[in-house]
This record gives C-alpha cells, structure tokens and sequence, in this order.
C-alpha cells in the first residue's frame, strides 16, 4: 500500500436552522475548492445569540484531505 499524507484543516459553517445544516454548508463550501475531502469531524457547536435570541447555529470542523504529490 502506498504512503500518503493528508492535511487537516479547520472550518465554520453557520445557518440560521441547524447544527446540522451549518456542517453541511462548512462541507460543501470545501469541497468546491478542495479535492479528495476525507473525514470531517465535529469539533465545537455553538450559536450566535441577538437579543436573547439564537440567530445563528455555527459548526467547528475538522476536514481532511489528500495531499496531491507532484510526481
């Protein structure tokens, strides 16, 4: 099996419905730039709060992806 090494990076995505729709649009963002997107992981959920009231649930992710070797 051949040796590979992926980097890892850390996005935010926000929606004004869900966690779950926040880490959706941080993963489709991604991969419209980023090629061979490997696992996404949950790291932090948290919300943006406007008068008392939730305007924004947001979505820390981890994502990795392969890296490409120039051969």
């Amino acid at each position: 099996m051949a040796e590979n090494v992926y980097k890892v990076i850390e996005l935010v995505g926000t929606s004004s419905e869900s966690w779950e729709k926040a880490t959706a649009a941080a993963i489709h963002r991604a991969g419209k730039t980023l090629r061979d997107l490997r696992v996404a992981e949950v790291v932090k959920l948290d919300v943006q709060l406007k008068n008392g009231k939730v305007e924004a649930y947001r979505s820390r992710i981890s994502v990795s992806f392969k890296f490409e070797s120039k051969n």
